[in-house]
């Protein structure tokens, strides 16, 4: 059986940094020729740029391209490597739980305030909104990884 490769994060980290690019050059060139500059692409391309990590962050965690210290690793016992791994798993779990509750409250409290973004006066939630759906799928892309490596899947035995 073939696992899931994060496809969706894959399309949206592709479409970011080609949307980064295309803004970017058209504003230098249209800054070139006349002496000024587009007002949105500096919001959208940290915006797109947040986008970009959260997919490329859900991606590597989905291959197994973390950091990670492997000497502990494989210095341990069967047991203790899947006890480790469950201990890391479970890290990983809290961590994006927080961060995708938090996110989604965030962006909540931006949809109810109204609150307009400062430079192109844009809903604020249409921003936030990534956050916890991009967390959200890493939380996703964590228990696959952790539950292949308990499988015997991706251990670090170089």
């Amino acid at each position: 059986m073939k696992r899931p490769d994060a496809r969706i994060e894959r399309t949206l980290a592709t479409l970011a940094i080609l949307i980064i690019g295309a803004i970017s050059l058209v504003n230098v060139v249209v800054r070139y020729i006349t002496g000024g500059s587009f007002a949105f692409t500096e919001e959208f391309s940290v915006f797109l740029l947040v986008m970009l990590t959260f997919a490329g962050a859900s991606v590597a965690l989905r291959s197994h391209r973390h950091i990670r210290i492997g000497l502990l690793e494989r210095a341990l016992p069967p047991l203790g490597y899947r006890l480790l791994v469950i201990f890391q798993g479970l890290c990983g779990l809290l961590v994006l739980g927080l961060i995708t509750w938090f996110g989604a409250l965030m962006t909540w409290q931006e949809y109810q305030w109204q609150s307009l973004s400062p430079g192109l006066g844009l809903p604020q939630w249409w921003y936030l909104i990534w956050l916890p759906l991009l967390s959200g799928l890493m939380f996703l892309r964590q228990c696959q990884a952790s539950l292949e490596r308990l499988r015997g899947g991706a251990r670090d035995d170089a």
